[in-house]
């Protein structure tokens, strides 16, 4: 076996790492959410390539608000989707929209754009 094929075969190995530890290991830190004196759980997210917060956290039996504030114009990220909650909406390019439910059972609920690329998690506990 030449350096060279030695050289590609543990580059290869080591970027095998990676992606697995990337996809499989690598936590995404978790937002928590507080109540205000109403017991209003309130969230701001930036929408841009992404959800800013991701992964959110979020206490059962208490309203959310979630204002998404979309800081592109792609046309991926036009649309917000909690189908779980029954709830989606249209975000304008530069604009505030807000979303108000109440979760009542505990578990993981997923939001994501209408195209399924762009993903967030609620973490109802």
């Amino acid at each position: 076996m030449s350096l060279a094929q030695i050289i590609v075969t543990l580059s290869g190995l080591a970027l095998s790492v990676f992606v697995i530890w990337f996809f499989f290991f690598s936590h995404k830190k978790q937002f928590q959410a507080d109540a205000n004196e109403q017991g209003l759980q309130e969230v701001n997210i930036k929408v841009k390539g992404g959800y800013e917060p991701d992964v959110i956290a979020i206490t059962a039996g208490k309203p959310v608000r979630l204002n998404f504030f979309r800081e592109e114009a792609v046309d991926c990220s036009e649309q917000v989707i909690l189908p779980d909650f029954k709830k989606s909406a249209f975000l304008p390019p530069f604009e505030t929209v807000s979303i108000e439910f109440t979760p009542e059972k505990p578990g993981e609920y997923d939001f994501t754009c209408a195209m399924g690329m762009l993903r967030g998690k609620l973490i109802v506990q």
